[in-house]
């Protein structure tokens, strides 16, 4: 597993050496604060160098107990099993290490824009969309993290046609990137009286929020119009002469908002499409480098199935990693670290394969 360079090592180490002394000394506050988050960004790795330079020492001090010919039995043998354990360490600090220096995804400490939208099925698949919803708000609350709902178009039965919601805390979108997708449910409905399972989906978009400095929408490429929000798919929103449409000319990318204060709706329909347009942006980077696109789990297609949820067998099966638990009433209650963890570590190994 070592491809570590002990170049790299000693560099990343002296880096955080460097940053630990000049905190130390005081300087300016501007410049504590960026020192302060290099110093966080390489905290872990420099730590974890540390206590593989720690086990290498004491490993080569007991290769030399046992090359000794006068070490006796006794202490030969205790020297053989905490050579083994030592080895079985660093084997796994290597690992650790190689993960912590793979290139990081420069939005995963965003906050991220979650829509929803009820696909095939119906009253079926808008009640399995308010579902998601759900989980995703439970699975939030367990991390600390902020849900906002920015709109919604509720389902005739409930549920919601389309539900859109910024969701803010600490590394949101690292942990939700991979959730992109269609996603499948299978069970009984409860309209359903001769007790048939239905198959509906719903489709997942989770966006990294973007800033004003990733996007730059120039005045002349947006229209916006202001109309009421009632009629044809507004049945479910106040009606009002405050909602607001704007459309991308470029993109093709509509926003629509529709709450009672036309100022917060223009606010959230421009936050809205500026995440969508970075989006789209990071996708057509990530398409150009054909090797990051095969590294994704998935394709972050839109229209791709990436999970089932099977009501009347208890399970979930993510079709991307091939991982099927049974413990969807659990998963449903927002325990997700399971599927998400495994999602992570599936992208992390194929990134370390590309780069030995």
């Amino acid at each position: 597993m070592s491809a570590l360079s002990p170049d790299r090592l000693n560099q990343v180490l002296k880096r955080f050496e460097l940053l630990e002394a000049q905190m130390a000394a005081g300087p300016e506050p501007d410049a504590y604060v960026k020192m302060a988050s290099e110093y966080a960004e390489i905290e872990q790795v420099a730590l974890k160098v540390r206590e593989l330079t720690g086990a290498r020492e004491e490993l080569s001090g007991l290769e030399s107990m046992l090359a000794d010919k006068a070490t006796d039995a006794e202490m030969r043998e205790l020297a053989e099993a905490e050579r083994k354990e030592l080895e079985a360490r660093i084997e796994d600090l290597e690992g650790e290490i190689q993960v912590l220096l793979l290139p990081k995804d420069a939005a995963d400490e965003r906050n991220a824009i979650l829509e929803i939208r009820a696909g095939t099925g119906g009253s079926e698949a808008a009640l399995f969309a308010g579902d998601l919803f759900r989980m995703y708000e439970r699975y939030a609350a367990e991390r600390g993290w902020k849900v906002e709902v920015v709109s919604a178009s509720e389902g005739e039965a409930g549920g919601y046609k389309e539900i859109i919601a910024s969701v803010s805390g600490k590394g949101v979108f690292s942990r939700l990137k991979f959730e992109s997708g269609v996603h499948r449910v299978q069970r009984v409905p409860a309209t359903e009286a001769g007790g048939r399972i239905h198959t509906s989906a719903a489709t997942v978009a989770v966006l990294p929020e973007a800033e004003d400095v990733d996007i730059d929408i120039r005045q002349e490429d947006i229209r916006i119009d202001t109309m009421r929000a009632s009629g044809a798919g507004g049945q479910h929103v106040n009606t009002t002469d405050s909602a607001v449409r704007i459309t991308h000319i470029p993109s093709g990318i509509v926003v629509v908002q529709a709450e009672k204060s036309q100022h917060q709706n223009r606010a959230r329909a421009m936050q809205i499409l500026r995440a969508r347009l970075f989006d789209l942006e990071r996708g057509r980077a990530s398409a150009e480098r054909s090797e990051t696109r095969r590294l994704q789990v998935g394709s972050g297609d839109r229209s791709e199935r990436i999970r089932t949820y099977n009501f009347p067998q208890g399970r979930v099966t993510d079709h991307r990693i091939n991982l099927t638990l049974y413990k969807l009433d659990r998963v449903m209650e927002g325990d997700l670290d399971e599927i998400i963890d495994a999602l992570i570590a599936d992208h992390q190994t194929a990134l370390l394969a590309a780069t030995q």
